[in-house]
C-alpha cells in the first residue's frame, strides 16, 4: 500500500501527466453529464416506466455501453456507438475493397486521414439512420409530450442526436490527443463502468436480505479471478525468435563481422480481441427479431423455437454462441495476422527466423503458429462469452451477471491496461517506478518486437 501511494505522488509531481490526467477526467465528466440531459419533448417517467431493456437483449447492450443514456432519451443516447460501427465497416472494407487496402497499407499519413475524414461521414450517415430508429421506438412507447408537434419534435431531436453523437467523437478524439488513454475506448469504459456501482449494490442487497453474504463474498472472489485470467489472456503473446544477418563493420583490413541482433515478433493470443463476440453477439440477436414476425403470424410453434434461442441462458443458445465466437476468432485473426505481410517485412530488414527459410517457409511458419495459438485463445474466448449465463444461473442479478464475462469484462480489462501502459510509460521516462513495478505490461522491458511497428 505504501508503494500504492507513492506511486501516485510521483504521478502527480510529472505535471504533463497530472495535466493528461486531470483532463480526461473532465472531458469524461462533460460526457456522463450529457447523459443525463433529456431531449426535447422526451417524457422521461413514461419512458422509463414501458421500456423493459434487459442487459442480454439488443436495446439493452446498447444502453449499457451508453451508460443509461439510452434509457434516458438523453442528447447522447446513441453515444459513440454509430461511430464504432463506422469504425468496423471500415476495417472490413479494407480487407476487401481494394481503394481501402491502398488507403491504410499503402498511403501512410494521408491515407490514415482520409480514412479518418470517410469513418466521419459514415458515422453522421449511420447516426441519422439510427437516430430516426431510436425516435420511433420512443414514439412507440408513448413517451413523447402530447403538446410538441410531430414534425419539431423529428426535426430537432434527429439535429441534437446528430449533434451529440459528433460532439462525443470530438470529446474522444480530444482525449486521445491532449489526455490519457485512447479517447473512443475510454468512453465506452466509462459508460459501462456507471451501470457497475448499482448492478453491484443491487446484488448485495439481495444476498444480504437472504442471509447469503458467503455467497456474495463467493461470487466477488470468482469474478476477481475471472478478470485475473482474462488479463493473462489478454497480454499473453507467442514470441517467435527472429535474427538480423551480421554485417560488416569498419574498412579495408579493419573490417568486422558483427553477429547480427536478437529480437522477436509478438503474436498474440487473442489477436482479435472482442470482435468475435460482438459480431456472435449480433448473429444471436437475429432470433428475437424473427420470434417478433413469427408471433405476428400465428405460428406458435417457431416462436417458442426461436423465444428458446433467445434465452441466454439456455443450453441450445450458449453452445451455439459458444461456436460462433470460436470461428469468429479463427475468420478476424485470419483477416488481422498476415504472414506473407510478415515474411516481407523480415526480408527488406534483412531478418529471418532461425531454422526457417525466408519467403513461403517463413510465412508458412508463422501462419502455423498463429493457428495453433489461436485455438486457445478462442476457446478462453467462447468460455467469457457464456460466463455470463453460468452467473446468472448461480442466482446472480442479470445486470451483475454481464461483467462475469462478454463484451463489458473485455472492453474494461483492455482499456485499463492500455491506460496503465500509457502512465507507466511517462513514470519510466522520468525514472519512478511504475504501478506495477513485478509486472510485465508491455511498456516494461524495452523492445516489443518488430510486431508493434507493422
Amino acid at each position: 500500500m505504501k508503494k500504492f501511494i507513492t506511486t501516485i505522488k510521483n504521478i502527480w509531481k510529472i505535471e504533463e501527466l497530472r495535466n493528461r490526467i486531470l483532463f480526461t477526467l473532465g472531458l469524461l465528466l462533460v460526457y456522463r453529464f450529457g447523459s443525463f440531459v433529456v431531449l426535447p419533448g422526451v417524457v422521461p417517467s413514461a419512458l422509463e416506466s414501458s421500456a423493459n431493456n434487459s442487459p442480454t437483449d439488443l436495446l439493452g447492450l446498447i444502453n449499457v455501453f451508453t451508460g443509461g443514456a439510452f434509457s434516458n432519451a438523453s442528447v447522447f443516447a446513441l453515444g459513440i456507438m454509430p461511430y464504432i460501427t463506422a469504425s468496423i465497416i471500415i476495417q472490413l472494407m479494407g480487407f476487401a475493397v481494394p481503394y481501402f487496402q491502398r488507403l491504410q497499407q499503402r498511403e501512410g499519413e494521408s491515407g490514415r486521414k482520409k480514412i479518418t475524414q470517410i469513418t466521419r461521414m459514415l458515422t453522421l450517415a449511420i447516426t441519422l439512420v439510427q437516430g430516426g430508429g431510436y425516435l420511433a421506438y420512443i414514439k412507440s412507447t408513448g413517451a413523447v409530450s402530447a403538446g410538441m408537434p410531430e414534425s419539431v419534435f423529428w426535426v430537432s431531436n434527429i439535429i441534437i442526436l446528430s449533434m451529440g453523437t459528433i460532439f462525443a467523437m470530438w470529446l474522444g478524439e480530444k482525449i486521445t490527443d491532449r489526455g490519457i488513454g485512447n479517447g473512443i475506448s475510454l468512453l465506452i469504459t466509462i459508460g459501462i463502468i456507471a451501470t457497475l456501482p448499482g448492478a453491484l449494490i443491487f446484488e448485495f442487497q439481495a444476498q444480504f436480505g437472504n442471509s447469503r453474504l458467503l455467497i456474495f463474498l463467493l461470487e466477488m472472489a470468482v469474478l476477481f479471478l475471472v478478470v485475473m485470467a482474462t488479463i493473462m489472456v489478454v497480454q499473453a503473446v507467442r514470441k517467435i525468435p527472429i535474427q538480423f544477418a551480421k554485417r560488416m563493420v569498419g574498412r579495408g583490413a579493419a573490417n568486422m563481422p558483427v553477429t547480427g541482433n536478437r529480437d522477436y515478433i509478438p503474436v498474440k493470443v487473442n489477436a482479435s480481441g472482442v470482435m468475435p463476440i460482438i459480431f456472435a453477439q449480433a448473429l444471436m440477436f437475429l432470433p428475437a427479431t424473427i420470434a417478433q414476425f413469427a408471433s405476428s403470424g400465428g405460428q406458435a410453434t417457431t416462436n417458442s423455437l426461436l423465444l428458446a434461442l433467445n434465452d441466454f441462458t439456455s443450453g441450445p443458445y450458449n453452445v451455439i454462441y459458444f461456436l460462433l465466437v470460436v470461428l469468429f476468432t479463427y475468420v478476424y485473426t485470419a483477416l488481422l495476422v498476415n504472414p506473407q505481410q510478415y515474411s516481407e517485412y523480415l526480408k527488406r530488414q534483412n531478418a529471418f527466423i532461425p531454422g526457417i527459410k525466408p519467403g513461403k517457409k517463413t510465412a508458412d511458419f508463422i501462419d502455423t503458429v498463429t493457428t495453433r495459438i489461436t485455438l486457445p485463445g478462442s476457446i478462453f474466448l467462447g468460455l467469457i462469452a457464456i460466463l455470463p449465463a453460468f452467473a446468472a444461473g448461480f442466482g446472480v442479478n442479470t445486470a451483475f451477471a454481464m461483467f462475469f464475462g462478454g463484451t463489458s469484462l473485455l472492453i474494461l480489462v483492455a482499456v485499463v491496461l492500455d491506460t496503465l501502459q500509457q502512465i507507466e510509460s511517462y513514470l519510466l521516462m522520468r525514472k519512478y517506478d511504475g504501478l506495477v513495478k513485478s509486472g510485465r505490461l508491455k511498456s516494461r522491458g524495452g523492445v516489443e518486437g518488430i510486431g508493434a511497428s507493422m
